[in-house]
């Protein structure tokens, strides 16, 4: 089905993505659209989070936001790793101070059992208007990010039923109930997969794959019960490059890039420049990995840092990021700092 999107003004992005050689590093930030941002904040008062999440034009004017206010290289849509729940029968709902609470998550293997991967991009179909709105909207000035959570991390809150520093119930659930937790990772995966392509036939340019909590999982069982399911899903996005941000799983920096089939890794701020290229040997992209939490630092310091930064991961194969979202508590000044620190890379020298 042709969109007839605009055509792209800044391609920097998608290179940096397929290895190309770049003139500078492309920059972007995990959750750039939201908190920090006073014009976020004013919708954030007339709307709920899913409102804001489930309205094609709301999800469309909040993923521009960051764009007229930063301008870094690619957008990502404003949306959520729990919309796959969600599409699943399980009910999310964002309690203030406390995150996201999944009322009748998973307890039983009976419960588990009864997750079936049906009909979820129908089901999410807000997403894939908000995304090819959001295409036609940024008029082709920078590439647009669809993203999903991957299927360990989306199952933790399935099982927990909310956010947690341990994630014990769902890790306790997978070793007591192997066979009933396979099978929610597998409609998880069936899911995922159906919902990314969706998103790229509505118009997303490239996929990142959240794997925020595989990091709690030990090397061993990282391999059971993250990999074979990140390894599918990237493996049948279509026509797109994917990223895979799997946050904490150090260990496995060296089998995801010669395995998982990726186009770049996020990095988080916990793994240097130089243990990450020496684990991928310099034949991946990388994306990262400034601490959120060094954005509260003074302009001159965060400028000092970013610049370290790309010094140490080099130009080529290597997209600036953060090491995760950014905090709800950082400056839109700061931000701006970040993004303009890397845009201006190489240019004074």
């Amino acid at each position: 089905m042709p969109h007839n999107f605009p055509e792209l003004k800044n391609d920097l992005f998608l290179r940096a993505l397929k290895g190309e050689e770049v003139e500078r590093p492309p920059v972007w930030m995990m959750r750039q659209a939201g908190r920090y941002l006073p014009q976020y904040m004013t919708l954030r008062k007339k709307y709920t989070f899913f409102e804001r999440v489930e309205t094609p034009e709301l999800a469309c004017e909040i993923t521009l936001q960051p764009i007229d206010e930063l301008e870094p290289d690619a957008a990502i849509i404003f949306s959520d790793i729990l919309t796959i729940p969600q599409a699943l029968g399980i009910d999310v709902d964002l309690v203030k101070g406390k995150g996201p609470v999944l009322e009748n998550n998973i307890k039983t293997e009976d419960d588990a059992f009864s997750i079936l991967a049906e009909d979820v991009p129908q089901k999410l179909d807000h997403v894939m208007k908000a995304i090819t709105l959001t295409r036609h909207e940024l008029n082709g000035r920078v590439p647009l990010i669809g993203f999903g959570g991957a299927p360990w991390t989306l199952f933790c809150y399935m099982v927990q039923g909310e956010g947690s520093k341990t994630f014990d119930k769902a890790k306790s659930f997978l070793f007591q109930h192997p066979d009933a937790a396979r099978h929610v990772m597998k409609e998880l995966t069936k899911a995922t997969i159906d919902y990314l392509n969706a998103q790229v036939d509505a118009g997303a340019q490239a996929i990142q794959l959240f794997d925020s909590w595989s990091g709690l999982l030990s090397p061993d069982d990282f391999n059971e019960w993250a990999l074979p399911y990140l390894m599918e899903i990237t493996k049948a996005v279509k026509g797109v490059p994917v990223i895979l941000f799997a946050k904490g799983s150090w260990y496995a920096l060296e089998r995801l890039s010669y395995k998982s089939g990726a186009s770049a890794l996020g990095i988080d701020w916990t793994i240097s420049p130089e243990f990450a290229r020496e684990k991928t040997r310099n034949e991946i992209t990388l994306q990262g990995n400034f601490d959120p939490t060094r954005l509260l630092s003074p302009i001159p310091e965060i400028k000092k840092l970013t610049k370290r930064m790309i010094d140490r991961f080099g130009t080529q194969k290597y997209i600036a990021n953060l090491g995760h979202g950014i905090l709800p508590n950082i400056p839109v000044d700061h931000a701006r700092a970040f993004v303009d620190t890397v845009k201006e890379y190489g240019s004074e020298m």
